[in-house]
């Protein structure tokens, strides 16, 4: 087997794996992270070439921050269904109707959503992202859960929330959070907030993945934790969190396009026998007013 750490040495290449890449690829990657996190690597990664381990949005997102830098996504055909939710058609529609309102976008969307958004947020940033923008009406797209959980936590602002969603973690409903609980008594819920608003309201805790691992990584061994988030989470702790006992909210939580880059496309990508993240350069360039927004946040 290829060793792909020394490969992507040898080709000035940074990989970068979300946490919801099988481990083998995490293990492989110079830089592991959520959204954010991998966000800030790629603007700020010496490389000339990134390597993408995650889905479209994310590689897209690389290549408008970094427009110098090549960015491979390794697997084609990785794509976000939450993105796929809105256009930008939509956001335009959104606007003429609430002319005074912020457009607030998760980074899940496209470069062409993000091109036509005041700001971009994540799932650890939006809440900091909300309470800086001045307009009192935010527009936020297109995770109508997340939208939910940031209005709770910034009630001076009025949300008009978008009808998108995550198709797994949509799926969880507060049977699945009751439930678990009876399964695992004492262990600690911690669910991720593109979950339903019903669902989150039963949990001990909601945050982002990486707010989900610090949780867990900062208690004693022993402790117990039911994970409502896609189910590398738990193989990512059994490494970094050993002794705590992790269970998965409930089966099937999987995101199939995450678990679609294996080591064999990591290596293709490094060769060069797949193609480069190309996009507009006009479309990058309003598309980048919404991420270094967002990254100046912070």
């Amino acid at each position: 087997m290829t060793d792909v750490r020394n490969l992507a040495a040898s080709r000035d290449a940074l990989i970068l794996a979300h946490y919801y890449q099988t481990m083998d690829i995490q293990r492989a990657a110079g830089a592991v992270g959520d959204s954010f996190e991998l966000a800030k690597k790629a603007a700020s990664a010496p490389q000339k070439t990134l390597i993408f381990c995650g889905v479209r949005f994310m590689a897209e997102s690389a290549k408008i921050l970094c427009p110098d830098k090549t960015v491979i996504l390794p697997v084609q055909d990785a794509g976000c269904p939450m993105a796929d939710m809105v256009t930008p058609d939509d956001v335009r529609k959104l606007r003429e109707k609430h002319p005074g309102a912020a457009v607030m976008a998760y980074v899940n969307t496209s470069a062409e959503v993000k091109a036509v958004c005041d700001i971009c947020c994540t799932s650890s940033s939006a809440e900091r992202v909300a309470r800086s923008l001045q307009e009192e009406e935010i527009i936020f797209l297109p995770d109508k859960n997340l939208g939910a959980f940031v209005a709770a936590r910034v009630p001076e602002k009025r949300f008009i929330l978008f009808d998108g969603h995550c198709p797994i973690h949509h799926r969880v409903t507060a049977d699945d959070v009751n439930a678990a609980r009876n399964q695992y008594p004492g262990a600690r819920i911690l669910l991720h907030p593109e979950c339903p608003p019903e669902a989150v309201a039963l949990a001990d805790g909601a945050g982002s993945t990486s707010w989900i691992l610090q949780q867990v990584e900062q208690t004693p061994p022993g402790s117990r934790f039911i994970i409502g988030t896609e189910e590398g989470i738990i193989e990512r702790l059994r490494e970094t969190a050993p002794g705590r006992e992790c269970f998965i909210l409930k089966p099937g939580f999987v995101c199939e396009d995450m678990k679609k880059t294996t080591h064999d496309d990591v290596v293709r990508a490094l060769n060069g026998e797949i193609p480069a993240v190309t996009l507009d350069k006009a479309l990058m360039e309003q598309a980048r007013k919404s991420l270094t927004r967002m990254m100046a946040v912070g």
